[in-house]
Parts: C-alpha cells; sequence; structure tokens
C-alpha cells in the first residue's frame, strides 16, 4: 500500500493522527503555539466521518475535567493545552492518575514562568515527569523531536495509557509543533463499539449489566490504611513500566570520549553539534531520550562509566541535568548549557559551551 505522506505542522500531526488512531473525543482550549491542534480537528470535522467529538470548552479546568468523565467510560479521549494552560489542568490530572484512567494529554511548551513568551521552552519537564499536580504519581512521558514522532506519538501514547490504565503526556516544545516537515500518517482505524470498549475495559463506568457488580470512579477514600494500598498498588504499577518502556535514541556513543545528552528539538541541533566535533576530531556521542519517564538511567549509568564527561544541552534552566546527574552517581563531570526565554541556542553555541567545560577535549585533536 502506497504510504499516505503528507507536509504539515507538528500541531496537524497530532490532530490528524488522533483521527486516524480512532480517537473517541478531544476536549481542549486555544493557546499559543498549540491551537493548531483543536483548530486542525475543527477544519476536518471527524464528527462526521468517525463520530469523534471535538469540543472546546470554556477553559482548561473544564476541558481536563471532560477529559476525565470520558476515560473513566473507557474512551480514548485526549487534551491538549500549552504551560499555563497544563498548569491549570493539574488538579484533573492528578484525579486521573489516582483513577487509574488512560488518557492522553499534549503540551506544546512556551517560555515562562508566568504567561512568558509563546517561543518554545523546555522548561516543563519538572511538571511532567516529577508530577506536577498533588499527590505521588508519575506520567508516561514522551518527547518528540520531529513532526513525524508527533503523529506516531500519539498512538503510541494512547496504547500505554490503556495498556498501564494511566494517563500519559506528549511533551513537546514549540518548535516541534509549529515546523513543518513530512510526515507518514498511520491508517485509519475505527472506533471501537460500545461492546468492544465493555470487553477491553471492565472496570469502565459503562452502566450496569446484570452479568456484573457496579463499578465506582473515585478517588477519595478517608481511610489511610486503604489509602496506602491504593498508593502502594500505583507505585508498583510505576517500577513495571520503568522496567519495560525506557525509550531512547543514541548517536555515536560506541566510541565517544564524550556525551550530550538532550531531548526534543534541541536533541537535533546537538545532533549535528556532534557531527561538527567529529569532523574536527572530537569523538562526541549523543543520547537522546525518548521517555523523558520513565528516564533511561541504565543507559546513562552505563554510558557514563566510560566517558569522560556529560553536556547536558536543555532550552530551560537545567531541569534534566537532575536526573542525569542522579544516574552517574557523580561518575563522572556533568555540565549543563541550556538558554531561556524561548531562545534557541545555535550549534556553534553548543559546540563553544562544549570546550568551555571541556578544554581538554580540544588537545585530543
Amino acid at each position: 500500500m502506497k504510504e499516505d505522506i503528507k507536509l504539515m505542522k507538528g500541531n496537524e500531526a497530532i490532530a490528524h493522527a488522533a483521527i486516524r488512531y480512532g480517537a473517541d473525543g478531544y476536549f481542549g482550549y486555544p493557546i499559543t503555539p498549540q491551537s493548531e491542534i483543536l483548530e486542525t480537528l475543527e477544519e476536518l470535522m471527524p464528527w462526521e466521518s468517525t463520530g469523534m467529538v471535538v469540543l472546546q470548552a470554556e477553559s482548561e479546568i473544564a476541558a481536563i475535567n471532560m477529559v476525565y468523565g470520558g476515560a473513566a467510560c473507557g474512551k480514548a479521549v485526549f487534551t491538549s493545552s500549552s504551560s499555563p494552560g497544563v498548569s491549570l489542568k493539574q488538579e484533573g490530572i492528578s484525579y486521573i492518575a489516582a483513577g487509574e484512567l488512560p488518557a492522553l494529554i499534549i503540551n506544546v511548551m512556551r517560555g515562562g514562568p508566568g504567561l512568558g513568551t509563546i517561543q518554545p521552552s523546555q522548561a516543563d519537564y519538572f511538571q511532567a515527569t516529577k508530577g506536577g499536580g498533588h499527590g505521588d504519581y508519575k506520567l508516561i512521558t514522551l518527547a518528540p523531536s520531529s513532526v513525524q514522532e508527533m503523529a506516531d506519538f500519539v498512538g503510541l501514547g494512547f496504547d500505554l495509557a490503556f495498556k498501564y490504565r494511566t494517563p500519559s503526556i506528549i511533551l513537546a516544545d514549540g518548535i516541534v509543533g509549529q515546523m513543518m516537515e513530512k510526515v507518514v500518517l498511520p491508517p485509519q482505524r475505527k472506533r471501537r463499539t460500545d461492546a468492544e470498549i465493555a470487553e477491553q475495559c471492565p472496570w469502565a463506568v459503562t452502566g450496569k449489566p446484570s452479568t456484573r457488580s457496579r463499578n465506582v470512579m473515585t478517588t477519595l477514600e478517608l481511610d489511610p490504611a486503604v489509602m496506602e494500598e491504593i498508593n502502594n498498588r500505583l507505585q508498583a504499577k510505576y517500577r513495571i513500566i520503568e522496567e519495560n518502556e525506557v525509550r531512547f535514541q543514541s548517536y555515536d556513543t560506541d566510541d565517544a570520549d564524550y556525551l550530550i545528552v538532550a531531548f526534543g528539538s534541541i536533541a537535533r541541533i546537538c545532533q549535528k553539534c556532534v557531527e561538527e566535533a567529529r569532523a574536527q576530531g572530537v569523538k562526541i556521542g549523543l543520547l537522546r531520550p525518548i521517555t523523558l519517564w520513565p528516564f533511561p538511567t541504565e543507559e546513562i549509568k552505563r554510558l557514563a562509566s566510560r566517558v569522560k564527561g556529560i553536556l547536558v544541552v536543555e532550552i530551560n534552566a537545567g531541569q534534566m541535568i537532575e536526573d542525569v546527574r542522579l544516574a552517574c552517581h557523580d561518575s563522572v563531570p556533568v555540565y549543563h548549557y541550556g538558554r531561556l526565554g524561548g531562545i534557541v541556542p545555535n550549534p556553534q553555541e553548543v559546540i563553544d559551551a562544549f570546550f568551555n567545560h571541556f578544554p581538554e577535549a580540544n588537545e585530543q585533536e
């Protein structure tokens, strides 16, 4: 079958991929730089072709609670926003995690804090990977670096959410949301029928038939002993995810003397840095975490045991670097380079930062 290749923005790719996945509903609110997700869904009118619900809610808080309701019914539902809007969704996200419900959240990050700027940033790393709302919970966090991955991670995010009954998030920066590239769109899948949902999601609140007991969806438990059991169950599930769902991509790490760790769009810039440094005789490798949680701790630990130093490059003040340092256990020097306010460094800036931290690398040329 001929591939369905299109030229589109990352945000547009998410909308197309969600329809083709067979998503049941989208509930969101416009905010730059992710508004094209909602706009594209409205333009494509999937309620006429697949029956998918597309609704612009009255607020971000309303949107995430609509997702909560749809997910409780076993539906494949999702929402999208950008940094300040995702902050407003945090209470609802915590409820979804506590209810062990599958849902997909998309954050196309902008500069902050506060209202900030509409320019790209990666400063929501902590919020996504450490549980941005209250309580002990985790989000499966996928970090795309291309328009193709924006499309691919919709299906992956939904699949992982349903596999583990937990919310997942696509954490993209504004560059990936706004840039245009070729993308191969997935084939159209049919939405699941009510009978299929009842079979695949026996926990869902779909109405009580005579063949089973009543399903109750709640996150409230006043007995602390029972609440601890619930938390222990969640933590056990998170350990399973950490064992089975780590994803990363390596570039030239087999013979590397130094390592760069970067995610999202900046990883593409760092790949160019690796090429230019190697042309100068300096062996640098690049590790790109694809899952920010679960984090590729073991792979970074393995690489740290044989490189001379690590540079973590992010479009923020230094967030992922903490996870890199924890993985290394101070076995190797780890430095950070980043730009703030929506400014994206070019390859030469990153190379200059590398040699500033590791001047001895110049002596190897």
